[in-house]
């Protein structure tokens, strides 16, 4: 009897502890991010996680961690990265079909572990796509560990993946139908467009907040004295920038110093900008025969147009196969350059630039490049392929320029550059898109994040 009571009070305290430890957990602010991909190249996924850890969160990144985080993110305590382990390459030796199978089995059980035996949060925010196997994992990690379960939906998995397949190739359906079921269940859902929050409510009868992105702090006009030593410096360490090089020690083509100032080029040539993951849903063909039309125009002008220099920034599979065609049309009067920045110094090449250009046209239609939100937060108009919803972002002749092919990039080369930088047309339409882009930076990222998202993530909705 004396055993049965006091086996009895040690379980009675120890139901009090774990009561008590249970709901000081409830009011932890903890979170774990889920990125099924590169978190240095997920930059709305990083501003969550900065984001979170301005508002004295906790962060755990769950993600394959292969390129740099923000600099926002480094050395932060609060902050731990969970790796996890890309699948064997084997798409080589193996049909599509088994290929597809392997890694969706490799990266389930690698998820799984990681999850279950490395994450301790009260919130778990998962990036859409991927969706397979990420979006039912996740699912059934927060109904185990009764969190709640948010996704933000940067667009659909399945129809990126129709890209390389077809809409009705069964491993698309089965993708869609896995994205779409478990996608339902999830308790929160952000999406980046309008477009996008009325499709998934029309079609899946998911109320999803728009949380639009917006440019992080860094993004914003730089002075000339930063422009002159940001080229400076990517000119000596960067063989992909030979073309900012100037006859003179201390200058660049662009820039020079004068008795301690840092001025203009009067003959200058005109740079252009543009950001890729190099993939499929980026035609860069459109730019390329753009670029060649400009150069026929140089050598037939003679003066009216400036030289251009082009430069990509990115990574990914198709930027060698480009870089071989650029290579080919052996350009006279255009240079195409093709670096890999540091994070500091691409807002910084994005605010020395004369125009962005945007070749991103949505494989849902219902999506917008944060690269064009990026170059508005630094005062940069953009020349930006059209598809639906683009109008969101981009206003034609308001804030910026809408092409749909390479003759009307080519035209907007033309109104911009012709003789540039002096040409009183290009520089009334410039003020105006500047005027309109100076109200878009009114609102930055954190700003809006705090009024949409943050309201989903504290400990008094659980």
């Amino acid at each position: 009897m004396e055993l049965f009571v006091h086996f009895f009070g040690l379980s009675f305290v120890f139901g009090i502890m774990l009561s008590f430890w249970y709901k000081i957990r409830q009011k932890t602010k903890k979170i774990c991010i889920v990125i099924l991909g590169d978190i240095g190249r997920s930059p709305r996924m990083q501003y969550h996680a900065a984001s979170f850890l301005k508002e004295g969160y906790e962060v755990e990144i769950v993600g394959y961690h292969d390129t740099k985080l923000i600099d926002e993110l480094q050395g932060n305590a609060k902050l731990k990265v969970h790796r996890l382990f890309p699948p064997p390459k084997l798409d080589e030796y193996v049909t599509k079909a088994l290929w597809f199978g392997i890694k969706i089995v490799w990266q389930s059980l690698d998820l799984l572990y990681t999850l279950f035996f490395k994450c301790d949060s009260s919130f778990l925010l998962l990036q859409n796509p991927p969706a397979v196997p990420t979006i039912p994992i996740c699912w059934f990690y927060c109904l185990i560990k009764k969190i709640e379960f948010t996704i933000d939906w940067h667009n659909y998995a399945h129809t990126i993946m129709a890209i390389s397949l077809s809409d009705t190739h069964p491993l698309v359906r089965l993708a869609k139908y896995l994205e779409m079921y478990y996608g339902t269940k999830a308790t929160n859902h952000f999406c980046v467009t309008k477009a996008m929050q009325e499709d998934l409510s029309k079609n899946y009868n998911i109320k999803a907040k728009v949380l639009y992105d917006r440019p992080a702090e860094k993004f914003r006009s730089i002075s000339l004295s930063e422009k002159h030593e940001l080229l400076m410096r990517l000119m000596k360490t960067q063989e992909d920038c030979d073309a900012f090089k100037s006859n003179d020690e201390n200058s660049t083509v662009l820039t020079k110093e004068v008795d301690g100032d840092i001025i203009l080029q009067n003959e200058r040539p005109a740079m252009i900008v543009s950001s890729t993951s190099w993939t499929p849903d980026e035609d860069f063909n459109s730019l390329i025969k753009a670029l060649c039309n400009y150069d026929k125009l140089c050598e037939e002008t003679n003066s009216s147009y400036p030289n251009l220099i082009c430069v990509i920034t990115g990574k990914g599979e198709l930027k060698q196969f480009y870089r071989q065609i650029i290579k080919n049309e052996n350009l006279k009067h255009v240079k195409v350059l093709m670096p890999w920045l540091q994070d500091s110094d691409y807002p910084k090449l994005l605010a020395s630039a004369d125009l962005g250009i945007s070749l991103h046209t949505s494989s849902s239609g219902l999506d917008l490049p944060m690269k064009i939100v990026d170059m508005f937060g630094c005062g940069l108009p953009v020349c930006a392929v059209n598809f639906p919803c683009l109008s969101e972002l981009v206003r034609d002749n308001e804030n910026s320029l809408v092409f749909t092919n390479s003759e009307e990039l080519t035209e907007h080369f033309k109104t911009w550059f012709r003789n540039f930088p002096n040409d009183p047309q290009q520089q009334k339409l410039c003020s105006q898109f500047k005027n309109e882009l100076q109200k878009f930076q009114d609102c930055r990222w954190h700003e809006n994040w705090t009024s949409v998202a943050l309201p989903c993530f504290t400990p008094s909705t659980q």
